[in-house]
């Protein structure tokens, strides 16, 4: 049996390394009887690396890691404490210090026990045999393996892909580590569905998902720095910014999707036949989705709105908060954030109150009455626009204009300038008509209002004459 098994391991290191270009590994003829074959070899493995641990070099070595890693949790209970508060009080790190400060304190037991273990490995080696401590270096080699996956995997921002990929290459190290790799890699691969041509095994699948994995978190990391740099450009607009941020995104994952693919040995022009099918279905299931991210991509190339601008929507009213590939963030004054489709902006006709500038003019209306001077009037308007905040003196100066003779008043409008209206334009316009009130009463200006004469009849009738 051990002829046969050598002989379909030389067929398998050259296939693989003709795909994949790994390791030496064993081709799968994909049939029961091999998977039977192989998992009974890893079993029989397994049985005696745990009938190895009976002996006695080998169980004192287990005992001493059981006793550091008991030693490691109790200093972990008394450091872990006193490693937090003095995290809480690191004002001023950066985001990434934070994260792997974070980490130490949640694998503060497993930092702990691989320097204990190391420290003994070290001490073992210098005074008796390597077989001696033998186990030790395997468990201290897993720990060490473990502990630089976490600290590595780190930079990943999203939890879920992190976890995954954490599992994965904890798994791949330890079976590189238990000397396992090769039976592991050749029992998946004779776990395969054939399709034609086409040849499918839980090792391409495992492969794929990892590789990808890692592929998109070192593309997602270059794309978040890329786009962190745009940001900080002041040279570039901020419509601009936003365009080339979301061009650099779509690139980047386009190649990590095919570099990946690469990577694991998939016939990419197989997949070049399926996108033309998908891309058909796409076209007429996703034609809104494509709409707004076509619009999106108008919207940031003319620069028609761009991230801080106010705009009036309908009835909504607000200024865009971020520009996104599908929509557009726009926060009104109450707090409330609407997601606009993208499409929505194209279509529709939008009022953009700081597109060419953010100076916005508003006016209001008043009137006073008859015997007041219109001179005056006008004078005593614009100074009392100007004592308020948020109107502008200069270079945009409050005006005020007669407009029109009324039933009961002369009628008059006041025009003046701001140039945040982020800020809101309901609140200034009632802080002007404030500010006019007290003028007028300051100066005996009077406001008039319609009067209205009741006249009460008598019941008894008069009399007719003759």
């Amino acid at each position: 049996m051990e002829e046969d098994a050598t002989d379909t391991g030389g067929v398998q290191t050259s296939e693989l390394d003709r795909i994949a270009g790994a390791e030496a590994q064993v081709q799968p003829q994909g049939t029961g009887a091999e998977t039977t074959e192989i998992a009974l070899t890893i079993w029989d493995q397994v049985q005696g690396f745990l009938e190895g641990l009976l002996r006695p070099w080998a169980a004192y070595q287990v005992i001493i890691a059981v006793v550091l890693l008991l030693l490691a949790l109790g200093l972990t209970h008394l450091v872990k404490p006193r490693f937090y508060d003095w995290l809480k009080t690191r004002d001023g790190w950066s985001k990434l210090r934070y994260r792997y400060g974070v980490m130490v304190h949640r694998r503060m037991a497993l930092i702990i026990f691989v320097v204990l273990i190391w420290i003994v490995i070290w001490a073992m080696l210098s005074v008796t045999w390597p077989s001696r401590s033998y186990i030790l270096v395997m468990i201290g080699n897993l720990a060490l393996a473990w502990l630089v996956v976490v600290a590595v995997l780190r930079v990943v921002i999203n939890p879920t892909l992190r976890a995954f990929l954490r599992y994965g290459l904890w798994i791949w190290v330890t079976l590189v580590i238990t000397g396992l790799r090769d039976e592991t890699v050749q029992l998946m691969d004779s776990m395969a569905l054939e399709f034609g041509e086409t040849r499918i095994s839980l090792w391409m699948i495992a492969q794929a998902a990892v590789l990808l994995g890692l592929t998109f978190a070192i593309t997602r990391l270059a794309a978040r720095k890329a786009d962190s740099r745009l940001k900080r450009s002041e040279d570039i607009s901020p419509s601009m910014r936003v365009l080339f941020g979301k061009l650099l995104q779509v690139l980047f994952y386009t190649a990590a999707f095919f570099i990946g693919l690469k990577i694991i040995g998939f016939d990419l022009q197989g997949l070049a036949f399926l996108t033309g099918f998908i891309g058909v279905g796409l076209g007429f299931g996703l034609q809104k989705v494509v709409s707004n991210l076509v619009s999106g991509l108008i919207i940031l190339m003319d620069k028609s709105i761009k991230p801080g601008d106010v705009i009036s929507l309908g009835e909504t009213f607000g200024w865009i908060n971020s520009l996104g590939a599908r929509y557009v963030s726009v926060v009104t004054r109450d707090g409330k954030e609407f997601l606009i489709p993208n499409e929505d902006l194209i279509t529709n006709q939008v009022v953009n109150w700081s597109h060419s500038d953010r100076y916005v003019r508003l006016d209001i209306f008043f009137g006073t009455s008859y015997s007041n001077d219109p001179h005056l009037v006008r004078k005593i308007a614009v100074e009392a626009a100007q004592t308020v905040n948020r109107v502008l003196s200069y270079p945009k100066t409050p005006v005020c204009h007669i407009t029109g003779y009324g039933d009961s008043s002369v009628d008059y409008i006041l025009r003046f300038w701001i140039e945040d209206p982020t800020g809101g334009l309901t609140n200034i316009r009632g802080n002007v008509y404030l500010a006019l009130w007290d003028a007028f009463k300051a100066h005996d200006i009077s406001l008039p209002f319609p009067q209205r004469e009741v006249r009460l009849l008598s019941d008894q009738a008069t009399p007719p004459q003759t």
